[in-house]
């Protein structure tokens, strides 16, 4: 009951901050000296947002978007959990790749994009790959933090049950590093979003960041807003799809933590 309690006030409390920040928003935009090509009123906003999803372009370009964050999040889940995996089990070979691991993710990704660009082309795969390099790195950690967080006399009771090593794999490390893990990955999918909006901004003729590109050089500030909300309603999507993942398989410590 109390839970229930806390929803519904932490629902208002943002329904209320979206209400007093639309009121603040269409107030700039009315009485303030801000030119509407800098900043529409929501009202411009919202009859932009109408329009393109009449004509299509919106949800076309925010399918095209949509499946590069998709492909890029699943590319740099798998690279990461299975670098991860054997970097876990191995800190003599952590040691050596670590430092090149690191130097790798101090180069900003907007430099790499354009490189990704000139070496794959403008298609897709360049875009998939910038958003898999960006959500590498933290997924990487979590998972090698995760599994090295299996305390030791787990393991000596799995030996001791004469488990095989897939038993091992996946009654007690996977189960064990999962908490973790999906800490990872709640950062690893909103990163995705922004590593393809990046690939669309170096090159592309389709994408959010492409229509971005295409307000910005119109002054239609009105279009850019659409864009910009519409991969922040994505994020958010996935971001909450993660939390709801998280919420069934991590059901069993609601469980015990209730015991």
């Amino acid at each position: 009951m109390n839970r229930m309690r806390d929803k519904v006030k932490k629902g208002a409390f943002l329904v209320l901050s979206a209400v007093m920040g639309l009121l603040l928003w269409q107030g700039l935009s009315q009485f303030g000296t801000i030119p509407s090509f800098i900043l529409p009123s929501p009202g411009d906003v919202w009859v932009k947002l109408l329009s393109a999803l009449q004509n299509g372009s919106l949800s076309f370009h925010t399918l095209i978007t949509l499946q590069e964050v998709l492909s890029g999040l699943f590319l740099g889940l798998s690279a990461a959990i299975i670098t991860g995996y054997f970097l876990a089990k191995s800190p003599a070979v952590e040691r050596i790749l670590s430092p090149y691991i690191v130097a790798s993710q101090s180069i900003p990704i907007v430099a790499i994009a354009p490189l990704l660009v000139i070496w794959l082309g403008p298609g897709l795969f360049s875009k998939i790959l910038t958003s898999a390099l960006i959500v590498f790195f933290p997924v990487l950690v979590n998972t090698i933090v995760g599994l090295r967080s299996v305390p030791e006399e787990l393991y000596d009771l799995m030996r001791s049950l004469q488990a095989n090593p897939w038993q091992r794999i996946f009654k007690l490390e996977i189960p064990a590093a999962l908490p973790v893990f999906l800490g990872g990955l709640r950062i690893g999918a909103t990163l995705a979003v922004i590593g393809a909006v990046v690939g669309e901004f170096v090159g592309a003729d389709k994408g959010l960041g492409f229509l971005v590109n295409v307000g910005r050089g119109l002054y239609d500030t009105s279009l850019v807003f659409v864009a910009v909300f519409t991969l922040v309603g994505l994020a958010l999507g996935l971001y909450g799809s993660v939390v709801f993942l998280e919420s069934r398989l991590l059901s069993w410590q609601k469980r015990n933590g209730d015991q």
